[in-house]
């Protein structure tokens, strides 16, 4: 596994298969979800590469679609959410691994009195997820890690715990992005390219082992231990690598 060591990537081929993280790999972290910034330049770059690659683009991340669709306006692109528990192939077809909705309300109900003492935690529910934020308050980091596996061990063993930055989320157990990519890749227009994999957290190391098993490219954005094949430092720095893929197309 590598710990950070910067291994640029080959060129990118318009002829490959993408899947993008959001935040922190096509976005900058802001302090809380609905703080991030979408400037013009993105949505163009998503767009073109989507129509240059035949359609073979689909985004993998942990905001629902529905929120994906209100920050990018992306209504007909593919989208896997909340990990991959939700996703939405080509064809608009959308496909649902839910929650068992009685452990979600015994862990929300769980966590109020928590959130009400540490304003600085805070709880996003996605609908398939509950996210516990520490961004606004790091020293709670193992606090909050703790606090979510013992509400998670209560539930048993139909759910599991997905370390993000700053983020630990409880979601139903076996569903990742790497199960995502696969999805995709048996269907059309994902179906015998090669597969690019582009992510900075935690939650995208699924994605880096399903795209190392099938030979593709796997791009860890930023440091940390990582078992994808090659670095690129920063959003800006994927942003230009994949505008590099469109100069030639």
């Amino acid at each position: 596994m590598s710990r950070g060591r910067l291994r640029l990537p080959p060129a990118a081929n318009v002829e490959s298969a993408f899947f993008l993280d959001v935040d922190g790999t096509l976005l900058e972290i802001a302090d809380t979800p609905s703080a991030v910034r979408v400037d013009g330049e993105l949505l163009e770059l998503i767009g073109r590469l989507s129509r240059i690659s035949g359609g073979a683009l689909a985004l993998v991340s942990g905001r629902s679609i529905s929120d994906l669709e209100d920050l990018l306006g992306v209504q007909r692109l593919p989208l896997a959410g909340q990990h991959g528990l939700e996703r939405r192939d080509a064809t608009g077809r959308l496909w649902i691994h839910a929650a068992p909705p009685g452990a979600k309300c015994a862990i929300k109900e769980a966590l109020a009195p928590v959130l009400d003492r540490h304003p600085g935690l805070l709880l996003e529910d996605k609908g398939l997820t509950l996210a516990l934020h520490y961004r606004q308050a790091p020293h709670l980091a193992a606090y909050a890690q703790r606090l979510m596996a013992r509400l998670m061990g209560d539930a048993g063993g139909e759910l599991e715990l997905q370390k993000g930055k700053r983020v630990i989320e409880i979601k139903p157990a076996g569903i990742d992005k790497g199960t995502a990519v696969a999805e995709y890749l048996a269907e059309a227009p994902f179906r015998g390219r090669h597969p690019v994999f582009i992510g900075d957290d935690l939650n995208d190391e699924h994605g880096f082992a399903e795209v190392n098993r099938m030979g593709g490219i796997s791009i860890k954005v930023g440091r940390g231990a990582s078992c994808a094949r090659y670095r690129l430092p920063h959003v800006a720095a994927v942003r230009h690598w994949l505008n590099e893929a469109l100069k030639g197309a």
